[in-house]
């Protein structure tokens, strides 16, 4: 995993712990629940026109953000009769949660033959999977006291407010003869209604109508694009450090690149990019421009790049993930026209995980992935997730298994690099979990692969053996002897040790652990040791997970108490530049249910990012499967890593 190892000198070994500690205790961030690194498309939810079937929400799909094709035909993919008041809805936001995994939209609940000061509700929508929406309709003039006078709502939009901690849903509306000015309120826990009274979000200065605003967050300011209605009809800018400060900064200028009249902004960030769209409904020409900018002050045209095979009004877009377009295709099909799709093999997870650690459950028939949670700052993960899988290829996060805060007291801190073995006593299977917890190895038991685990309320290697003078007590693996039916615990970094565990999983049987570390000066860590055709194999990670040259080696032997023998070329698993993979290593192995079939799974800089982190890469990493091959002789071919 982390390879904090440490020189065999003393006083090298206390100065590289206080520089590094520091690091590791300071207040850390926390990754985001869906990395950017996992986008690799676009959404575009729309509507096409004032005619009454053409007032309903529609999505279009992009593989680049300047592609666009038409999901299910360009038809609606919600029925505006069910779901709104009028039988219409228009200008659909459409945002991604804070937990990554729900989605939100907002409509204007309106059908426009009935005139633009006729309606006075917006539809709220949530889903799960972007296909299935529950929707609730929110009538302003019914909901709330002194809207006698109310004629329009108009474009809703909805942003997290990090400081309230609750959706803010903004609209503009229009009462009496008075201008149009952008008001806001809290969505409940459910998002199905509105749990305070419109406030007042944003009004210009000069006094005139605002509308369709569309709010960006970056580098500490919130960026608000609007339509000035009814004088310019243009895109104007504003800022604010606070959503709800009421004190706005704004630009004086227009930020649209055309004469013509325009509304509906919509902006969003390119993937791995710092280039920002900022794209408006050129609404009396038919039809939309793009502009793109990375300071959100200067724009420009981007048309000659960009195409659509249909026409849409008043549309948001967001970037999905390679499940999330799967999951679009599989409900609408493939556009025509859609480039061909090149799914990745590789990470086999979304997010930032490292020294993954696989099981074929005998009780269950399905695999499992247990990694150490990455993404944090200086190593300081504190929980542990499990992954389920019936075919290798679709993985189902089941949770949090393992909370280090709230379930080790012993150890609160730095989860790193589980191990997992199934064990089938008395009739029933036990499942032991070996882990890292601030620099121990600890233990966990639970009845079901995906927990709930419970910590045996102590560590089980908590120093080093002896005569070890440097490294941690990290990097578990189990290990069950198929010969002789003897379970062995491994750890180390910087040395690896061996016990051998009692038939309780939870206990070892000798105090005095061997040392077996493999005699080429490779071994840093992240040990694994499996079993095939009479020959022990030990796999090990050398160099330091932060290096572009972390990488894997083997050794064999005749026992699983070593001594490891060393073979002649035995790097199996390295880096590939020219496929931009760094960082390759921690790894387990995977023999595929009563075959000779095998894997190896392991962890790598992420892409395309990692290779320009520094040593940030060596906590940004993600989880990848290859192939795991022998010769007649039992050596192992190099792996060839994939994307």
């Amino acid at each position: 995993m982390k390879t904090r190892s440490f020189p065999s000198t003393p006083l090298l070994c206390l100065a590289l712990f206080i520089c590094f500690f520091p690091l590791a205790m300071k207040a850390q961030s926390v990754p985001p629940n869906v990395a950017e690194k996992d986008y690799t498309a676009y959404l575009f939810a729309y509507f096409t026109g004032n005619r009454i079937e053409e007032e309903a929400v529609r999505f279009a799909i992009s593989p680049d953000g300047y592609r666009y094709y038409a999901l299910n035909n360009n038809d609606p993919i919600l029925d505006s009769r069910t779901i709104s008041s009028t039988g219409g809805v228009r200008d659909p936001h459409i945002l991604r949660g804070e937990n990554g995994k729900t989605f939100y939209m907002v409509l204007t609940d309106m059908v426009s033959s009935k005139g633009w000061d006729s309606n006075r509700a917006m539809v709220l929508l949530k889903s799960d999977d972007l296909i299935n929406w529950k929707s609730s309709v929110i009538n302003i003039q019914q909901k709330y006291p002194n809207q006698e006078n109310l004629l329009r709502v108009w474009a809703p939009q909805t942003i997290y407010d990090k400081e309230a901690r609750k959706y803010m849903v903004y609209w503009s509306m229009k009462h009496g003869d008075g201008p149009d000015i952008i008001y806001y309120a809290y969505a409940n826990a459910d998002f199905s209604d509105l749990e305070s009274e419109p406030k007042q979000l944003f009004f210009p200065k000069n006094g005139k109508s605002c509308i369709d605003g569309d709010i960006l967050y970056k580098d500490g300011l919130y960026h608000l694009f609007y339509k000035t209605e009814g004088h310019g009809n243009g895109i104007k800018h504003a800022t604010t450090d606070r959503l709800t400060s009421g004190q706005w900064k704004e630009d004086d200028d227009y930020k649209q690149q055309t004469n013509d009249a325009v509304e509906g902004a919509g902006t969003f960030k390119l993937i791995n990019s710092d280039t920002y769209i900022l794209m408006y409904d050129v609404y009396t020409k038919g039809k939309y421009q793009f502009t793109k900018s990375t300071d959100l002050e200067h724009f420009e045209v981007i048309d000659e790049e960009i195409s659509m095979d249909f026409h849409p009004r008043h549309g948001t877009i967001i970037p999905i993930t390679q499940k999330e377009l799967k999951t679009l295709i599989d409900k609408w099909g493939k556009p025509k026209a859609y480039p061909e799709i090149a799914w990745k093999n590789n990470p086999i997870l979304e997010g930032y995980y490292a020294d993954p650690e696989i099981l074929y459950s005998q009780k269950t028939k399905k695999y499992y992935l247990y990694p150490t949670s990455d993404g944090f700052d200086g190593w300081s993960g504190y929980y542990f997730k499990t992954f389920s899988s019936d075919n290798l290829k679709d993985w189902k996060d089941e949770g949090i298994i393992l909370d280090l805060k709230k379930d080790v007291p012993w150890a609160g801190r730095h989860a790193w690099a589980p191990a997992i073995e199934e064990k089938k006593i008395k009739g029933k299977y036990k499942y032991f979990y070996y882990f890292t917890g601030a620099q121990k190895v600890g233990m966990a038991v639970a009845d079901s692969p995906t927990g709930p685990f419970t910590d045996i309320g102590k560590p089980l290697v908590d120093k080093r053996p002896e005569g070890i003078k440097g490294g941690q007590e990290i990097d578990p693996d189990v290990f069950t002897d198929p010969k002789s039916k003897k379970s062995y615990l491994y750890w180390g970094n910087g040395y690896l040790a061996v016990v051998e565990l009692n038939n309780d999983m939870v206990s070892i049987k000798s105090s005095s652990p061997k040392i077996i570390t493999p005699s080429d000066g490779t071994f840093r860590e992240g040990a694994y040791v499996f079993y095939r055709k009479g020959i022990y194999y030990f796999l090990w990670s050398e160099d330091d997970t932060r290096s572009e040259n972390y990488r894997v080696r083997y050794g064999t032997s005749k026992s699983p108490l070593g001594p490891i023998e060393i073979p002649k070329d035995n790097l199996i698993l390295s880096k590939v530049p020219e496929k931009g993979i760094y960082g390759t290593g921690h790894n387990s192995v995977l023999q595929m249910p009563n075959s000779d079939e095998w894997y190896i799974v392991y962890h790598r800089f992420n892409i395309p990012n990692g290779i320009k982190m520094g040593q940030a890469a060596g906590f940004h990493r993600e989880v990848c499967m290859d192939k795991l091959e022998f010769r007649t002789d039992g050596s192992i071919v190099p792996v060839v890593p994939t994307n």
